[in-house]
């Protein structure tokens, strides 16, 4: 499905939404609106159609000032981008390694387990399948993951659309909301030591089950009583061959058998 009419209260969303994230500290920077199936940021020229940051020089422009935050939401419904390096960075992975991930943290990181804080953080999941963990920025991905094409850290220099951003192929949302951990950030190492181990195990191959091989009866096998094995009687056939019977008896055969 294809999301291309936006009502009126969808900038308004989009407005709170980024205002929520400024007061917060988040860094943030518009990004184009969607606009009949592609996104149009009024930049001369521009040939991006996906989503993409509105200003050219949003690097130097995001900001968590609620007033110039406001004025950008004024008359578009622009996507809200969160500006990465800052106030967080974020580990990107596919739907896989995402639930996995998740759920390993919930059961890490209970009410009673040791180092909660070090796993809980929010968690975003776009429409096109990747989940994007929020996490303590400046830490570089661990070497297990550094060279994986599936696992990306966005730093410096990085964006990522943030709920509730309407993207063409759906909304974006929130799988663990800030609110839902106070706004609090993990330990990036501790997260992505559970992406690696949930990685690890959506790679490894899974045992194939063995199948009960089928017994065979040796050539000389007898019954069970000890007595040999009885021959199984033949009938002759009018060509001189024979073929086995149940009963001894002679099988009819065809006419045209019997002519020949």
């Amino acid at each position: 499905m294809r999301w291309t009419v936006q009502p009126p209260f969808v900038r308004l969303r989009l407005r709170r939404g980024a205002l929520r994230y400024a007061t917060h500290g988040w860094p943030v920077t518009p990004g184009a609106y969607l606009h009949q199936g592609r996104f149009r940021c009024d930049r001369p020229g521009c040939p991006t159609t996906g989503c993409h940051p509105a200003l050219a020089d949003w690097q130097r422009s995001a900001t968590d000032c609620r007033v110039q935050v406001g004025t950008w939401w004024r008359e578009h419904p622009h996507a809200v981008l969160l500006a990465t390096g800052h106030a967080f960075d974020v580990l990107d992975v596919p739907a896989r390694l995402g639930l996995r991930t998740l759920c390993t943290l919930r059961l890490r990181g209970g009410a009673a387990a040791p180092g909660r804080g070090r796993l809980h953080g929010p968690v975003a999941v776009t429409p096109t399948g990747r989940w994007m963990f929020l996490v303590r920025p400046s830490d570089a991905l661990r070497p297990e993951l550094a060279d994986s094409l599936d696992v990306v850290r966005h730093g410096i220099g990085s964006w990522i659309p943030a709920p509730p951003t309407l993207l063409a192929e759906g909304p974006v949302r929130w799988a663990v909301s800030p609110a839902q951990v106070q706004w609090q950030l993990p330990d990036s190492y501790a997260v992505q030591q559970v992406v690696n181990e949930a990685r690890e195990a959506t790679t490894s191959p899974r045992p194939r089950p063995r199948l009960p091989q089928p017994r065979t009866a040796p050539a000389d096998a007898t019954p069970a009583d000890g007595a040999p094995a009885e021959p199984v009687p033949v009938a002759p056939l009018a060509g001189g061959g024979a073929f086995p019977t149940a009963t001894g008896v002679p099988r009819q055969t065809s006419t045209l058998r019997r002519a020949l």
